[in-house]
């Protein structure tokens, strides 16, 4: 039987390089996504979602 180590053992926790990649490419993302909705209805996002 094979013996793999437990994930919680080997998983890194905190500022660490992935999750800072991580982080930045989904805020690129936000970014993006809010820069469209703003260019396609004209309205601000807060706007959009009827928020305020």
């Amino acid at each position: 039987m094979a013996n793999f180590p437990n994930p919680s053992e080997t998983r890194e926790w905190g500022f660490t390089p992935a999750a800072e990649s991580l982080n930045g490419r989904l805020a690129m993302l936000g970014f993006a996504f809010a820069i469209a909705i703003e260019a396609l209805s004209g309205q601000g996002v807060l706007h959009f979602l009827n928020l305020i």
